[in-house]
Formats: structure tokens, sequence, C-alpha cells
């Protein structure tokens, strides 16, 4: 059964409409490989008060999203995006999982 997975980040201020063109460019190839790692329904929102992103994706049981970090593709955009976020010194966004705690279905 697919998974909902939910996770904040964080924007660097002044760079919420610098953070959305890069998305309408987003690489076909990250695209692709997102899709194989079976995410799907992946959106990101803006919190433009506290710059904080939060995202939600829906992912298969049989995901294999822990091992987009080891892909080029995946390099590559870290490398784009880590100077208009927060991120680590391998460029790699902070990720902070978020815990369900309401769903209405």
């Amino acid at each position: 059964m697919p998974e909902r997975f939910a996770f904040r980040m964080t924007l660097n201020p002044g760079q919420a409409a610098e953070y959305e063109k890069r998305h309408d460019a987003i690489f076909p190839d990250l695209v692709t490989a997102l899709k194989d790692a079976g995410i799907s329904d992946y959106t990101i929102w803006l919190d433009p008060v506290s710059n904080h992103l939060f995202g939600i994706l829906t992912r298969t049981d049989d995901h294999t999203m822990d091992a987009l970090p080891e892909t080029e593709v995946m390099q590559r955009w870290w490398a784009m995006m880590c100077d208009i976020m927060e991120s680590r010194p391998d460029h790699s966004p902070v990720v902070v999982p978020l815990r369900l705690v309401f769903h209405l279905p």
C-alpha cells in the first residue's frame, strides 16, 4: 500500500521566487529518477512567514527513495539548490521528517 511521506526544509530569506523558478525548470532526468524510485504526487508548499518548505509525497512500498542521494542527477540538483536553502556540507537539504497527527480520509 502506498505511503505518504511529509517533511520540512528551510528556504533562505528572499529566495521564494528563485526556488519556484528553479522548480519550474526541474531537470527531466530528475523527474524520471523520482518516478523510477517509486515517488508520485509530490508537492512542496512554502510558509512565507517562516520560510519553511513543507513537502509531501506518495511512495510505493518497494520505493528506492533512500538510494536517490547516490545518483548523479540528485547530486547535480542539490549543488544547484544549496545556495538558496538550508543545506549540509554535501549540498543535501536539511530535511526534517514530520509525524502524522491527524488524517481525515
